[in-house]
């Protein structure tokens, strides 16, 4: 039999079954060293895209062709994926700048493109 001293004494993994030992034994927790922040002169400035334009200007330029572009071709030009090339058409080009994004089925191809500004009707 063991005494109340016994098991208060106990290491920590012994007096629980179903505790688990998060460090070793042994080991103190340390905090992480404060970091230094970066002073205004220290901040890096972004450095310019190599081609010019970003990924979102390159999609856009496809979309504003006459001919507009397909998934395929905006996956292409932007490396994304095809939920992540529709995510940019809904949240993105019709909600945030507010452009008129249409579609239309071409020779069994779905076509996006961005249609003159739509006219708000009177009345």
């Amino acid at each position: 039999m063991t005494t109340q001293q016994e098991i208060s004494t106990a290491a920590p993994d012994t007096q629980h079954p179903h505790h688990k030992r998060t460090r070793k034994p042994g080991t103190r927790h340390t905090s992480a060293a404060p970091t230094k922040k970066a002073t205004s002169k220290e901040k890096a400035e972004p450095s310019p895209r190599p081609n010019g334009a970003s990924k979102q200007d390159r999609l856009l330029t496809l979309l504003r062709r006459p001919s507009g572009a397909t998934i395929a071709v905006c996956m292409k030009a932007s490396g994304w994926q095809a939920h992540s090339v529709r995510g940019f058409f809904a949240g993105t080009v019709r909600k945030k700048l507010k452009l008129n994004l249409v579609s239309e089925v071409v020779d069994g191809q779905r076509i996006y493109r961005i249609a003159a500004p739509r006219r708000k009707s009177k009345g």
